[in-house]
């Protein structure tokens, strides 16, 4: 039986790097997938998933319109595999959380656990609780430490 995964971290653990490497793995393989990010990341441009390292690759977008259930009633894929998955709605996760387990196929979510602030998104709160497979992927802070949030700094620092 498939499951719904989560694999959060801060930023620059290597989120979009190793859905990339996902992808490629069942690509390799001739095996169908779907890729999504958020139509509200626009820091490449809407609809591209970009990692620091360089690697970059189109990718269907979602919206808080995006009806996942619709969209994959008829449609059949090895694996959906979700980029900044915080900006799911919770309806949007329950639809993932149902379509892993009725439809048989594996949905990888990435994204962030909390905001700058430390405040949850409303997508990772669902992603959380409902995920099969929570996976915390982990990255340094400047002090060596693991990082668990990335602040927000403006001009005024």
């Amino acid at each position: 039986m498939a499951k719904l995964y989560f694999r959060y971290s801060a930023m620059n653990a290597g989120k979009s790097t190793a859905m990339l490497q996902v992808a490629h793995n069942y690509e390799e393989r001739d095996m169908q997938i779907a890729l999504f990010t958020a139509a509200i990341d626009d820091r490449h441009s809407v609809g591209t998933v970009a990692s620091r390292l360089g690697m970059t690759r189109q990718a269907e977008i979602f919206n808080a319109d995006t009806d996942f259930n619709q969209l994959f009633a008829s449609r059949k894929v090895a694996c959906i595999l979700i980029d900044e998955a915080q900006f799911l709605s919770p309806q949007q996760v329950k639809q993932l959380h149902i379509l892993a387990h009725q439809s048989n196929f594996p949905v990888i979510c990435y994204g962030l656990r909390t905001d700058f602030s430390g405040e949850p998104f409303p997508g990772s709160t669902y992603l959380l609780a409902l995920a099969d497979d929570l996976e915390e992927m982990k990255t340094i802070c400047q002090c060596g430490k693991k990082a668990t949030m990335n602040p927000r700094v403006n001009a005024q620092g």
